[in-house]
This record gives C-alpha cells, structure tokens and sequence, in this order.
C-alpha cells in the first residue's frame, strides 16, 4: 500500500436540486443526535432500499404498497444523502471506508428496488432485468472513473439520485391509480415504459461517459514514440524478458 494519504476525490454534483439540497443535509446534520454517527445513516439507507423492494414485492397483492415504497424511499434519501453529509461536518471522514461501504450499499440497494419491481406484476421481469443490468454498467464505469481520474461525477444531464427518487415516487403515485399508459395504440404498463426510458437513458450516459473518458485518459498517456521502444533493454540472446508486472 502507498503511504501516501487517500485523497477524497472531488465531487461533481450539478442536478436540478443540488443547491436546495446540500442546504438540507447541512442543517440536518448539524441538529442530528451525538449518538448518530455516519454508519448508523448508512445502515438505515440501505435498510430502507430493501424495503422499498419488499414494499414493490408486496404491491402484487395491494396496490397500497405502492405508497410504502415511496416512504421507504424517503427513509432511504435521509440515511445514503445525509452520512457523507454528518461525517464532513463533524469531521470525522474515513474516505476510503464511507467510499467503499456507500457504493457497496448502493449496489445491493438498487438491486432490491429493481428486483422489487421485477416481482410486483407492475414492471415485465425482463424489463427489470434490463434496467439493473443498464444500472451496473453505469456504476462500473462511474466508480472504474473515479479511480483512474480521481473525479466522483455523481449527476448526468442534470439528473442525480435524488431527482430520481422523486420520479419513481412520482411514478408510484400513478400506478396506484392507474398502472397502464397507452402510446400509440398499445396498452402498456406504465413502469415498462419508464423502464424502457431508463434503459435508453442509462445506457446512452454509459456510452457517452465511456467515449469521453477514454478520450481524455488517451490524451493524458499518450503512446511513446517508436524510438522510446526501440530502446528498450534486450538480454543477451535478443529475447526481451517482460516481467509479470509490465504486462497490460
């Protein structure tokens, strides 16, 4: 390991509700109990994305869940939003830890709540399928990033996990009351088409992200030229040995 410090990377957050929001959770953190730490906030989000799945799970029974999972979804914004939040104020930061358990946490939640709707009879399990696989593409190439360009970029196209709670609970509230939509003739369940968007969405921000961040990388390691590799050192023989450790 180096000894160099860990450096927390930078944090690009640019949605909609950024501003009103960072507001927020400062004044919620500084009126939060002593007794509260950051893990506690931690476990509760994920605590509250698994029920946000067990909510949709339960739909397929009562249409009422549905208002369950958007609460649960509200419990899970207090505790992922606010632990960074509590911890910075406080300053008691443990970057690479709340780094590494956050996004692990991420993961495992949104794998509930699109599981979740994948069970509840209103969202098509393969659209389901197709959503959490568009899901971990972009987080791969979000966190793969954030390693290699020491950059966190959280939001794309103004869009970041808050404004996307809010849609789903929008989303929840009308297929409670009504859980088909029609385009153009067919009747389609409104989660299939919001999940068929998502997808597009999701994939298009992977793509996008993908091409400039390989562009850039490329332009900051540019190839060496041929009379740089010409030199490289030969053992007797002309048979250039490569260790284990300069393979690409």
């Amino acid at each position: 390991m180096s000894d160099e410090p860990y450096k927390d990377p930078p944090r690009e957050l640019t949605s909609v509700l950024a501003g009103l929001e960072k507001r927020t959770l400062v004044w919620l953190a500084w009126r939060m109990p002593l007794w509260v730490n950051s893990d506690h906030l931690t476990v509760l989000g994920l605590f509250g994305m698994i029920m946000v799945g067990v909510s949709y799970f339960l739909a397929r029974w009562s249409p009422l869940a549905l208002l369950l999972a958007t609460f649960w979804l509200f419990v899970n914004w207090f505790g992922d939003s606010l632990d960074g939040t509590l911890a910075r104020v406080r300053d008691c930061q443990r970057p690479r830890y709340g780094y590494y358990v956050d996004h692990v946490s991420d993961v495992v939640g949104q794998t509930c709540l699109i599981g979740g709707m994948g069970l509840s009879g209103y969202m098509s399990p393969m659209v389901a399928l197709g959503l959490l696989v568009a899901f971990l593409m972009l987080s791969n190439e979000v966190y793969l990033a954030t390693h290699v360009r020491t950059r966190f970029k959280i939001t794309f196209w103004n869009l970041g996990p808050t404004e996307l709670r809010l849609i789903i609970a929008v989303g929840n509230i009308a297929a409670l009351f009504n859980p088909y939509t029609s385009i153009a003739g067919p009747r389609l369940l409104l989660f299939d088409v919001g999940g068929a968007v998502a997808i597009v969405g999701l994939v298009a921000t992977f793509a996008v992200s993908a091409i400039r961040n390989t562009r850039a990388l490329y332009r900051e390691e540019p190839l060496p030229g041929r009379r740089a590799q010409a030199t490289v050192a030969r053992p007797p023989g002309g048979v250039c040995r490569v260790d284990a450790r300069d393979r690409g």
